[in-house]
């Protein structure tokens, strides 16, 4: 097995092992605002029983449902982490040959930066065709993990378990071609990319992934929502498409759908860098525990 697989397989796992604990420790943050995010197109949460802001909802989602809930749907996004992180990273570096195969960064800045945003964006819409049923869960967890894939693979089909998939897939190119496009090319200008100190690409990192949290939020909202639709018939159904997802929540709900609680979810975006060698960038998840990753590596 070469340096660069073995190095590649530390990361991943140290990776994912980081995303476990981050991710179980930031749940609640994500859970709040996943509730905040669908109550509108929810048929568990009546009118007189939504949440009138993050901090209503902090309070009442223990008195009404237990302090365990906060983590519900917290196992699914720890298991979508593995193989998302394996495929971002494999299939942005096949991108990237396509994409920036023969440019070069010091004469050819635009073009190697609009490259980075490709192979970025790529990487990341690919990835989601694998995964998707997986997000897909976490959002509409009924019992369980395989109870709400059974069923909605029961009443919808396949196409059930990724309604919603054409704007996830917006979103994620966006996101992603923010994060790994900026990134990518902020860390290639540097002076010593391979031995950067971490303080300097933390910050990096920390920078760009509130940028493309932000650019993107109002997608994962739509794409949430629409997601809420499976196993619904007829009359029950809210949005014909994610266009009419879009002009109703603008209309009905004004700008504060879209800004409500992007400062809240940008804390959960936050992420850190490390790096092994000079192929592989691995991009450990929540900036919040990051140095558990550093520790484990």
């Amino acid at each position: 097995m070469s340096d660069a697989v073995i190095s590649f397989l530390k990361d991943f796992l140290a990776g994912g092992v980081a995303a476990a604990i981050s991710k179980t420790a930031v749940a609640p943050i994500e859970r709040v605002k996943l509730l905040l995010q669908v109550q509108h197109a929810s048929r568990q949460i009546t009118v007189e029983t939504q949440y009138k802001g993050i901090m209503d909802c902090v309070v009442r989602i223990p008195k009404g449902q237990g302090s365990l809930s906060f983590w519900r749907g917290n196992l699914a996004n720890v298991i979508r982490y593995f193989p998302t992180q394996a495929l971002n990273f494999a299939f942005k570096d096949k991108y990237k040959k396509i994409f920036l195969g023969g440019v070069d960064k010091n004469t050819q800045f635009w073009r190697y930066f609009a490259g980075n945003l490709a192979s970025g964006g790529a990487a990341g819409a690919t990835s989601l065709c694998f995964v998707y049923p997986l997000d897909f869960a976490r959002t509409r967890l009924f019992t369980g993990l395989g109870n709400c894939l059974a069923k909605i693979f029961k009443s919808d089909g396949i196409k059930g378990l990724y309604l919603g998939f054409n704007v996830s897939v917006q979103g994620i190119i966006i996101y992603r071609a923010a994060y790994f496009g900026v990134y990518d090319t902020a860390k290639g200008m540097l002076p010593d990319p391979k031995n950067t100190h971490i303080v300097i690409s933390w910050m990096i990192a920390q920078t760009v992934t509130a940028v493309a949290g932000i650019t993107s939020y109002p997608f994962d909202t739509v794409r949430h929502r629409m997601m809420m639709q499976s196993g619904r018939k007829g009359t029950d159904i809210m949005y014909k498409g994610t266009v009419d997802c879009w002009r109703k929540i603008t209309k009905d709900e004004g700008p504060k759908a879209w800004a409500a609680l992007l400062c809240w979810s940008c804390t959960t975006r936050s992420r850190s860098t490390h790096k092994h060698s000079p192929s592989i960038v691995s991009i450990p998840p929540k900036g919040t525990l990051s140095a558990v990753y550093v520790l484990i590596v």
